[in-house]
C-alpha cells in the first residue's frame, strides 16, 4: 500500500509539472502577459510544489515500508539531472580521513586514490549583533580641558540601526513585499523585540536620507522624450477598513 501511494503521488506530481510546463510554453508562444495569466502560473506552481512535496514524502515512506519486507521492492522516482551549484559560491571542505591501516588485512602499505566528493548546499543563518562604539575621553592636567574624538557617521539620526540592517529592512518591505509587522514578528522570534512604530520610523528615516538619490533618478527618467508605464492595477487594502470593521 505504501508503494502504491508513492506511485500515485508521483503520477500526480508529474501531471502537475506537465500542466505547468504547458502553460509556460503557451504563455511564451502567444505572449499572454496579462495579470490573469500570471496568477494562473502562480496557482499552478503552488499546486505543483504541494504535490511534489507529497510525492517525496510518499517515496520515503514507501522505502521505509519496503525495508521491512523482502517481497515488495521500493519505488524510486525518476528525477532530472541535478544542476551543479554555482562556482562562485564559497566552499567549505570537510575531509573524512581514510583509515591508516587496511581494514581487511591490517597492512599500512596503502595507496591514495581519488576521493569521492559530495556537495551539499547549506545555509548560514543571519546573525544579528550590537556594535558598541566606545569614544574615549581624556582630561588635560595642564588646562583641565576634556577632549573626545567625534562621533562616527550614522545613516539615520541617533544611530540605533546600522546600514546593513536598514538596507535589509527596506528591501524586505519594498523588494519582497514583507510588511513591517511580519518583520517585527520574525525579529521577535529571534529574540530581538522591536515595536512596529520603531521600524516604521526607520523606514521614514531611510526615505528622507535617500531622497537626494531619488531626485536624481527622477530627473534622469523624466528627461526622456517618452515614458512607458504598466497600467496593471494592484489591489490595495482600503485605509482604515480594518479599524472600521473592528469598531462595528
Amino acid at each position: 500500500m505504501a508503494r502504491v501511494r508513492a506511485v500515485n503521488a508521483d503520477l500526480l506530481a508529474r501531471n502537475a509539472h506537465l500542466e505547468l510546463m504547458n502553460e509556460k510554453m503557451r504563455r511564451d508562444k502567444y505572449g499572454a502577459s496579462s495579470e490573469r495569466s500570471r496568477r494562473l502560473l502562480e496557482q499552478l506552481e503552488i499546486a505543483f510544489e504541494e504535490l511534489e512535496a507529497d510525492a517525496s514524502a510518499a517515496e520515503i515512506e514507501g522505502e521505509i515500508a519496503a525495508a521491512k519486507t523482502t517481497s515488495v521492492a521500493a519505488f524510486t522516482r525518476k528525477r532530472g539531472t541535478r544542476r551543479d551549484f554555482p562556482a562562485d559560491l564559497p566552499r567549505e571542505d570537510v575531509v573524512i580521513p581514510a583509515s591508516e591501516q587496511c581494514p581487511c588485512c591490517g597492512s599500512d602499505d596503502l595507496g591514495r586514490l581519488p576521493p569521492d566528493i559530495t556537495e551539499t548546499l547549506e545555509k548560514v543563518p543571519a546573525r544579528h549583533k550590537v556594535i558598541r562604539t566606545i569614544r574615549e575621553k581624556v582630561s588635560c592636567r595642564q588646562c583641565e580641558k576634556i577632549s573626545q574624538p567625534p562621533a562616527p557617521f550614522h545613516v539615520t539620526p541617533r544611530g540605533m540601526f546600522g546600514p546593513h540592517f536598514l538596507a535589509n529592512l527596506v528591501f524586505q518591505k519594498y523588494g519582497l513585499h514583507q510588511p513591517l509587522n511580519s518583520q517585527r514578528d520574525r525579529l521577535e522570534a529571534e529574540g530581538i523585540p522591536l515595536s512596529l512604530s520603531t521600524l516604521a520610523d526607520q523606514v521614514g528615516a531611510v526615505a528622507a536620507v535617500t531622497r537626494p538619490l531619488f531626485l536624481l533618478l527622477e530627473a534622469h527618467v523624466l528627461a526622456a522624450d517618452r515614458l512607458h508605464a504598466d497600467d496593471t492595477t494592484v489591489p490595495l487594502l482600503a485605509k482604515y477598513k480594518m479599524l472600521i470593521a473592528t469598531e462595528k
